[in-house]
C-alpha cells in the first residue's frame, strides 16, 4: 500500500473522519434529549453524517480519489455509526441489549473471517442477505429513532425483526464460508 500523506486527507477520507467525529456528537445529543424536539436534533446530526456517507463514495469514484485506506475507513465508519445508533436505543429499549450483543458477534465474525479469507487470497462481495440485513437494521433503527414515544410493544416487535434478520444473515454467511472453504480445500 504505497499511499502518500495527501491520500489520507483527500476529500472522501475527510468525510469519513467527519462521520466518525459525528458519532459522539449524536450520542451526546441523543442521551441528553428531554423532548421529542431534542431527539430530532440528535437525529439531524445523524442525518448529516449519513448524507456525508452518501456523497463520500460518489466523490471518490467521480474524482478518482479511491484509496485502499478509504476502502477500510468507509465500512469502519459505517459499523461504528450503526453501533452508536444501537447503543443509544439501548437506553430506551431493553430488548436492544440482545440485539447489540448479536450485532457485535456478527460484525466480529465477519471481520475476522474477512481477514482470514483475505490471507488465503479469497475475495468476495457482500451477499444479498448481508445487504438485506443492513437495510432492515438501518430502517428499523431509524424507525425507532424517529418515533421515540412508540409504544414498547411495537418497539419490541421491530427489534425482534432486527434480531431475526441478523441471525438469518449470520447463519447464511457461516453456511457460505463453510461451503467456500470446503470447496477451496477440496480443490487443492
Amino acid at each position: 500500500m504505497n499511499m502518500k500523506r495527501k491520500d489520507y486527507f483527500n476529500i472522501p477520507n475527510m468525510m469519513g473522519y467527519f462521520r466518525i467525529i459525528m458519532i459522539p456528537v449524536f450520542i451526546t445529543l441523543y442521551l441528553r434529549a428531554d423532548s421529542v424536539r431534542e431527539y430530532y436534533l440528535a437525529l439531524g446530526a445523524l442525518c448529516l453524517s449519513l448524507i456525508t456517507d452518501f456523497f463520500d463514495g460518489k466523490i471518490a469514484r467521480h474524482f478518482d480519489m479511491i484509496t485502499p485506506f478509504g476502502k477500510i475507513l468507509d465500512p469502519v465508519a459505517d459499523k461504528l455509526t450503526q453501533f452508536a445508533i444501537i447503543f443509544v436505543l439501548l437506553f430506551q429499549h431493553t430488548l436492544m441489549l440482545p440485539f447489540m450483543i448479536l450485532f457485535v458477534i456478527k460484525e466480529l465474525y465477519m471481520g475476522l473471517m474477512g481477514l482470514y479469507l483475505l490471507k488465503k487470497e479469497i475475495v468476495y462481495g457482500a451477499k444479498w442477505y448481508g445487504k438485506a440485513c443492513t437495510m432492515i437494521v438501518d430502517l428499523g433503527c431509524v424507525l425507532l429513532l424517529l418515533l421515540p414515544e412508540m409504544k414498547q410493544l411495537y418497539a419490541n416487535m421491530a427489534i425482534w425483526v432486527l434480531i431475526i434478520f441478523a441471525l438469518f444473515s449470520l447463519g447464511m454467511y457461516i453456511r457460505f464460508h463453510i461451503s467456500l472453504l470446503s470447496h477451496k480445500v477440496s480443490s487443492h
